[in-house]
């Protein structure tokens, strides 16, 4: 974890157990930045986690402003611009990966234009169900330009593929596209999920860009509506 996320985990701490209550203004900048022994922008980038996830507000000229923990998020809730990956959103000992395919293709027109890809390049193609506590989550469909992605095993695949991209491959990823919409149970879900064909699913969309505007992943996520939301907080 780095530096700015566990000064986030400690205020948002302090905020949870009414240390900061709602409409407190936090200390400034400098004064966290000292308390904490670390730099200005490292207490930058724990507020703007902090905001991100509607705890507090910062304004300009008036301060940072505790106005969370929203009543509109649950715990079951997840960031809809967040591209960490569900390991480090939820904790590696709380996640697991049962891998359904892993195969090696020429990809369709569809993703071969959601990966700016031409010719015949060939694509990983991943069909993970990701559980949260041993109980079935997330049914992941994925597909990575082997190129950008070598040494992808099946060992990696049931742990964290973001974690092994980041770490391993030293590649850093800068943005994301995402189209979140209701749809029916199909037989994957009903295989894995422990859904009926009665289940509303929601269905996550996404592209995935690296620094350099290279797309990395085109991917669809499925999990029953009960089971996981996502929310946007944005600010003026």
């Amino acid at each position: 974890m780095k530096k700015y996320e566990q000064i986030a985990d400690e205020i948002r701490r302090q905020i949870i157990s009414n240390f900061y209550k709602k409409g407190d203004i936090l200390p400034d900048q400098q004064t966290l930045a000292h308390d904490f022994n670390v730099s200005k922008i490292t207490i930058k980038n724990a507020l703007d986690n902090l905001a991100n996830e509607g705890f507090v507000l910062k304004t300009s000229g008036f301060g940072t402003v505790v106005i969370g923990p929203s009543t509109l998020i649950t715990d079951k809730d997840a960031p809809a611009t967040n591209f960490e990956g569900l390991t480090k959103q939820e904790g590696a000992n709380r996640v697991s990966s049962k891998v359904i395919k892993f195969d090696l293709e020429f990809p369709d027109d569809k993703v071969k234009k959601n990966l700016n890809l031409h010719g015949e390049e060939p694509v990983y193609h991943i069909i993970r169900l990701r559980l949260l506590d041993k109980e079935p989550f997330i049914i992941e469909n994925t597909y990575m330009p082997v190129n950008l992605v070598p040494g992808l095993t099946l060992s990696v695949l049931e742990s964290s593929i973001y974690t092994f991209i980041r770490d391993s491959l030293h590649l850093k990823f800068a943005g994301i596209a995402r189209n979140i919409q209701a749809k029916q149970a199909d037989g994957l879900d009903i295989s894995y999920l422990n859904v009926t064909e009665h289940t509303p699913i929601l269905e996550v969309e996404q592209i995935v860009w690296l620094v350099n505007g290279t797309p990395i992943e085109y991917s669809t996520s499925r999990n029953a509506s009960n089971k996981r939301a996502y929310y946007l907080f944005e600010t003026n």
